[in-house]
């Protein structure tokens, strides 16, 4: 090369060197233009073309005020990621925390639901008898710092639900990146489907057990990436947590097996793949094994056969894997035949056993609230007690979009309620996916989108500013093409060599084919671009406003405490309390409460009474037997609780405030509860013309039953009409007397009614025309004798 290009190469690098002080990009590609109208010759400019993107690059840190660096700067701007994605997972984190927090701060801190109460009391049982745990609120205390079992039963929820957000962001940037790691996890820690089963208070499993499902699933995905037994080890610990949480734990032992067969039915089978599956499998079932629950249910079940099929596939797969690195194609064809024979053959002999068991049980080996997730109208034909159940109803589609908001428009529709709070973490990350590619594509297109007078184009590829290209200072397409020309006119004078024909063919392929593939993502226009960011952003403003009003409104009220708003302010209904105060005060310790099933837990742990049914409903007869009590007659009825040695009955009425959940409108479901194991408990019976009446139109079975007599027994004497305000409409029979109950306590705005039981009369022998006449003789005559009287138990 000549002293004279050799020399223009140093000018030119001196030159770039002192772009420091250019503050935009145009002033750097105009010096650029100053330096390549110089006379060099086009080789000269050809093999400077390389390192000016690089000088370019340089340039543009020094006018940020970033020094020069000689090589990129990517392990700077990766620390800086890095602590700023920890920032914003630590906000993340404090979001899902405090906007769980308005039921403390609008009430108080109290257990939420029916439910978590059996959960607080067994804690309460557990851990607040022993000494670490006095001995460590003590410590507490004397830095005054209170602490007791309630506190901790009403945060749990929060706090696993910052865990939950935080096991979010690992999943989906395990998937697909940090970016949309940090959308799905902002978008799961305000999603009001989890906020109703997450606020301060609401001491459930599903509150924990989203934890542990999002976590288990983020360990199978960290397995199959890495192949590390180490992973697949605690995937298989995450997966007995989530067991020990709740029984939601068939999602995932039939999703993950429906992923692997996916996987070898499309040929992407490795041994990462295997190692990811055969531990949870073998380790998993074990583990399950052990919780009381559960017990061989893990083995013997429908829910679980899934899984040990797909466990034999893929162990016939990675045989036949093993089988093709060793023998040659012709023995390994034979060895395929005998293999697929002997797995086929092991197959069906495994099908046989489990349809056999499966043919054994009445319910073909399912659940049945599986049953009832497969078909939604199983539970009501055959199963009542958990088609009473709210969360085994198929939600409406006002409910599904108040669950989840504007992420309803990415996911499919749930089946049963319960299910939304499943569907939730999947349908946020879903949408921080999609919300993660729509701002880099958007964003890219308003940043560099080109200009009509300029002939460079700039943009980028891939998911950060590392591997942006032209704005980093390549050469575009438009830059490329005048080079070429250039360099076809010099061919004309000057022939070259072979090899660097060669090199410039190679070169000027790879500069021209990058710009084609990248210029394919600046489809839409700045613009457009603007529209849809913006767009985006109110979407996201609206979701966040839900989120924060379900939070605050919709889902903080404990349904212990209720409240109402009217002209006259706020009004707060706590007769549940005021009730099991009373129970708690005025009955004997060991006297037996009956109720309908739903306050069973809440009357045990606050009025520290026994119920005949509680919320375990897996005695569907013991229930059945309450529910024909409160659908029989009165007599019949104090036949049947004193039989169980009743002494208290408790029934719920909101007719008088319109409290919408009282036991009039559950009392179709006693009905069919009850007539499902007795069967002269009909429904039609209850019924006129296939519609459930109070009024004077109503049938006389429902007006001589239990529950109507409990409910409206002096309700007239409250308003003066009987006008019950939940059905709108004036009861039938207004004025009646009770022969077997006595009212004890009636709570102050009527929600709550005690009622006792009177005690039998006493059998006489023999025909006396006047008992009374002759007891109060018999009984003078006896304190006319000095009061000795027989003993009757000698």
């Amino acid at each position: 090369m000549s002293n004279k290009v050799k020399a223009g190469q140093e000018g030119l690098s001196r030159r770039l060197w002192k772009l420091r002080s250019l503050s935009t990009i145009r002033q750097i590609w105009r010096a650029n233009f100053v330096i390549t109208s110089t006379h060099i010759s086009h080789q000269v400019v050809d093999e400077v073309s390389l390192p000016l993107s690089l000088f370019s690059q340089a340039a543009m840190a020094s006018a940020e005020g970033a020094k020069v660096p000689t090589t990129p700067a990517t392990p700077l701007r990766d620390a800086f990621g890095n602590v700023l994605s920890f920032f914003i997972l630590l906000l993340i984190g404090v979001l899902a925390f405090s906007i769980r927090l308005f039921s403390v701060i609008k009430y108080e801190s109290v257990i939420h639901e029916f439910d978590p109460y059996f959960n607080y009391r067994v804690t309460q049982v557990s851990i607040g008898t022993s000494d670490w745990w006095h001995s460590l609120s003590r410590i507490l205390n004397s830095l005054n710092i209170p602490l007791s079992v309630e506190t901790v039963c009403v945060f749990t929820a929060p706090i696993f639900s910052a865990n939950a957000s935080w096991a979010t962001y690992l999943l989906t940037k395990e998937v697909k990146g940090t970016g949309a790691g940090l959308a799905a996890a902002a978008l799961l820690a305000m999603v009001p489907s989890y906020i109703s089963r997450s606020v301060a208070g609401s001491y459930d499993n599903e509150a924990v057990a989203i934890f542990a499902l999002i976590f288990t699933f983020y360990l199978y995905i960290k397995t199959l990436n890495t192949g590390s037994l180490f992973y697949a080890t605690l995937n298989a610990l995450a997966y007995f947590y989530m067991v020990c949480s709740w029984g939601g734990y068939t999602f995932i032992i039939n999703l993950i097996p429906m992923h692997v067969l996916l996987c070898i039915i499309t040929g992407r089978y490795s041994s990462r793949l295997y190692i990811a599956y055969a531990p949870l499998i073998v380790l998993g079932t074990l583990l399950a094994a052990l919780v009381p629950v559960v017990g061989f249910n893990a083995v013997m079940t429908s829910e679980h056969f899934a899984s040990f099929l797909v466990f034999i596939i893929i162990h016939v797969v990675a045989l036949v894997h093993y089988f093709k690195g060793l023998l040659s194609p012709k023995m390994f064809k034979v060895a395929v035949t005998l293999v697929v024979t002997i797995g086929m053959a092991v197959c069906c002999v495994v099908v046989a056993v489990l349809a056999a068991l499966v043919a054994s049980s009445p319910t073909k080996g399912w659940s049945g609230r599986s049953l009832s997730l497969l078909d939604p109208t199983y539970a009501s034909k055959y199963i009542p007690i958990i088609a009473s159940v709210s969360e085994h109803q198929p939600p409406t589609w006002p409910s599904y979009f108040m669950d989840i908001n504007i992420l309803a428009f990415l996911v499919p529709a749930g089946i049963i309620v319960r299910l939304m709070l499943v569907l939730a973490p999947a349908a946020c990350i879903t949408s921080g996916i999609a919300l993660s590619g729509a701002f880099d594509v958007l964003t890219r297109s308003i940043k560099f989108q080109p200009s009509s007078s300029s002939t460079i184009t700039t943009s980028t590829a891939g998911d950060g500013a590392s591997q942006n290209t032209v704005s980093q200072g390549d050469v575009g397409k438009p830059v490329t093409k005048t080079l070429s020309k250039e360099k076809a006119d010099e061919g004309i004078k000057e022939r070259p060599s072979r090899k660097n024909k060669k090199k410039e063919k190679e070169s000027s392929e790879k500069v021209i084919m990058k710009p084609q593939n990248e210029k394919k993502l600046l489809v839409l226009p700045r613009e457009a671009s603007v529209v849809a960011v913006l767009l985006l952003i109110v979407l996201g403003s609206f979701y966040v406003l839900h989120s924060v009003w379900a939070a605050a409104e919709a889902y903080s009220a404990p349904s212990i405490v209720l409240t109402s708003r009217s002209h006259d302010g706020l009004h707060v209904f706590d007769d549940f309390r005021e009730a099991y105060a009373w129970l708690r005060h005025n009955t004997a310790v060991d006297d037996k409460v009956a109720s309908w099933w739903d306050y069973g837990y809440q009357t045990t742990a606050m009025a520290n009474r026994t119920v005949i049914v509680d919320n375990n409903t897996w005695n569907n007869t013991h229930i059945a037997t309450v529910g024909m009590a409160m659908s029989s007659p009165e007599k019949a009825a104090w036949e049947i609780y004193t039989s169980l040695d009743v002494k208290y009955v408790l029934v719920v009425f909101g007719g008088l405030v319109g409290y919408p959940s009282d036991d009039i409108n559950k009392f179709l479901w006693m009905v069919r509860i009850g007539g499902g194991v007795f069967p002269h408990i009909k429904e039609p019976d209850y019924l006129r013309d296939g519609h459930y009446r109070i009024d004077s139109q109503a049938t006389p079975t429902m007006l001589n039953c239990l529950m109507y007599k409990l409910s409206y027994y002096r309700f007239v004497e409250a308003d003066g009409k009987g006008y019950d305000r939940v059905r709108g409409t004036e009861i039938g029979k207004k004025y009646f007397k009770l022969t077997h109950f006595e009212e004890v306590f009636t709570t102050h705005h009527w929600m709550v009614r005690i009622y006792k039981l009177k005690p039998p009369k006493n059998r006489i022998r023999g025909k006396l025309k006047k008992p009374k006449q002759g007891s109060k003789t018999s009984r003078s005559t006896s304190h006319r004798k000095g009061g000795q009287t027989r003993n009757p138990w000698h």
